[in-house]
């Protein structure tokens, strides 16, 4: 039996909690359906995707070597010193990394679909003209995660696997990952960029909720500028290079973020006064 449709003007607390289990029911359908394709496809998930950064011939190895040859410096992109292999140890770690690797994959590639129904859920709680803007926000926030993904697939993950790999200890230790380690590095540095890389939209909806103000954000841009750094040394190695890289791109979408925050309130005066006048 179909499940009836509640009138978004009349629910009570309850239906709200319904709407939200089955948002959340079909988030995770999607995620799954999509895990389902990755773990089909396993050998390209894994040695395409997972391993990329760990081989010699890495994109991100050839541009930096480049660019450092053409300022003059030969630099160790050149010829990266990756000859390790990610060892498993346990008898489930091979299933366990296969699984939770598609997980990841299928929350990645269906993360439109999860906006999607983020928005259904709020949807009914906005202004007419706010819901014909539902288009432009998974749009948006789907290309604002993406470029994240893909900035921190790479930059952030050959650069953490290079420092991580290469750096060295002692001659009596030999370098041998644990497979799981490996995956949650590139993981995390996937999936920490997408995130961070939604500002702009999180600031719109904290701006539009009256938390959130232009002003607020320029005066408290040092300690901004702090927590950035802070979560920038979390995702990346302990080197100052790698933090500069991730902070660069997250500093310009905090004063992007601004300038949206300025939009929003610039809006909200203007309908402020256009209701006033058909008063």
């Amino acid at each position: 039996m179909a499940r009836k449709k509640a009138d978004p003007n009349n629910m009570s607390f309850l239906d709200h909690v319904e709407e939200l289990r089955w948002s959340l029911i079909r988030s995770i359908l999607g995620i799954l359906i999509a895990a389902i394709v990755a773990f089909i496809f396993t050998e390209f998930i894994f040695d395409t995707i997972i391993f990329g950064p760990k081989s010699k011939d890495f994109v991100t190895y050839g541009a930096f070597c480049d660019i450092g040859r053409f300022i003059g410096v030969e630099s160790e992109f050149c010829d990266p010193k990756l000859d390790f292999m990610p060892q498993s140890r346990k008898m489930s770690d091979l299933f366990s990394a296969h699984v939770w690797t598609s997980i990841t994959v299928g929350f990645v590639a269906a993360f439109p679909w999860v906006l999607w129904q983020f928005w259904k859920f709020i949807s009914p709680g906005l202004k007419a003209n706010e819901r014909k803007y539902s288009s432009g926000f998974i749009i948006i926030s789907s290309i604002l995660f993406f470029l994240g993904v893909v900035f921190g697939y790479y930059l952030i993950a050959p650069l953490s696997v290079h420092f991580l790999a290469t750096y060295d200890l002692s001659d009596g230790i030999k370098f041998e990952p644990d497979l799981q380690s490996y995956i949650a590095l590139i993981r995390a540095s996937v999936l920490a960029c997408g995130l961070m890389f939604e500002l702009p939209v999180i600031v719109y909806f904290l701006t539009k909720i009256g938390l959130c103000t232009p002003q607020g954000m320029r005066k408290y841009r040092k300690y901004a500028l702090v927590l950035i750094l802070i979560i920038s040394a979390v995702i990346t190695p302990p080197d100052i290079q790698s933090q500069v890289i991730v902070a660069i791109p997250v500093l310009i979408l905090y004063e992007l973020s601004i300038f949206i925050s300025m939009f929003v309130l610039r809006n909200k005066r203007k309908q402020k006064l256009a209701a006033l006048n058909n008063e």
